[in-house]
């Protein structure tokens, strides 16, 4: 019989729960469509990947890495880019040169511009916890399963954002945790199937599927996106877009949580 895992993606309360920092419209409803289809499936999975968001509260991506000329940090949902660095529109106060070159590297490598987000999943707070609808029934399966799930943390390096779960978004040559994660596409890769859910489908999901396409193309086309157990962040679905075009050309599966 072919073996089944289950790759949960950044499934936490900020992005989940209607009070969370950041939350992703639609996302409380996924997460219980995605609870029921691991209680549906439970004796058919036959692993349970987590990964997990987490950062500091002085992280490239929050408003108080960065100041004006009056020692303003920006609003959530800004756009920096390294023009605006040098023109003097906006400073890093962290490392300003370092932060300059990573804004450069971002732009050339054209998935994303640099935004900042609402302070989220700070380590050790509730906004980092998992779900707690997914992981009630995560733990029920371990009960049932008599194995645990694998936990995946990612994000703590302040100066990149951290998308995907493979890699960061730019990794640094001289921290191991944002380059490419081979361990994991180790793990990933002894199952037949991957199913994929979680939040949030135009930033996280997509990038880590890109990656995956990039990175670890045997693996990708194991991937089976579970579609109704993801939500996009308002505004921004276009810029998965592209990535779940490729998915789909490439064979990569799609279904409901419904699918048995």
């Amino acid at each position: 019989m072919p073996t089944n895992a289950l790759l949960i993606i950044d499934a936490q309360y900020d992005f989940c729960n209607p009070k969370g920092a950041l939350y992703v419209q639609g996302a409380d409803k996924d997460m219980e469509r995605l609870a029921r289809f691991i209680e549906q499936n439970i004796f058919q999975l036959n692993k349970i990947f987590l990964s997990i968001d987490n950062h500091h509260f002085n992280d490239i991506s929050h408003p108080s890495f960065w100041e004006d000329k009056h020692k303003k940090n920006p609003a959530p949902f800004t756009q920096i880019t390294a023009k605006d660095v040098e023109e003097s529109k906006w400073k890093a106060r962290f490392e300003p040169e370092k932060s300059l070159a990573y804004l450069k590297a971002l732009e050339q490598d054209g998935k994303f511009l640099h935004f900042i987000w609402p302070v989220h999943c700070l380590v050790g707070s509730l906004g980092a916890s998992i779900d707690e609808k997914v992981m009630k029934a995560v733990t029920a399966w371990c009960k049932a399963s008599g194995k645990d799930y694998v936990a995946i943390h990612k994000g703590l390096y302040p100066f990149s954002e951290h998308f995907g779960i493979f890699a960061a978004q730019i990794p640094d040559a001289n921290v191991p945790e944002t380059q490419l994660n081979t361990e994991l596409i180790a793990q990933l890769n002894r199952y037949d199937n991957i199913f994929v859910a979680g939040e949030a489908k135009s930033h996280c999901v997509a990038t880590s599927i890109q990656q995956a396409i990039d990175f670890a193309p045997e693996l990708a086309k194991k991937m089976i996106i579970i579609e109704d157990c993801m939500s996009d962040v308002t505004g921004l679905g276009h810029l998965g877009e592209p990535i779940y075009r490729k998915a789909k050309e490439i064979g990569i599966r799609f279904v409901k949580s419904t699918y048995n």
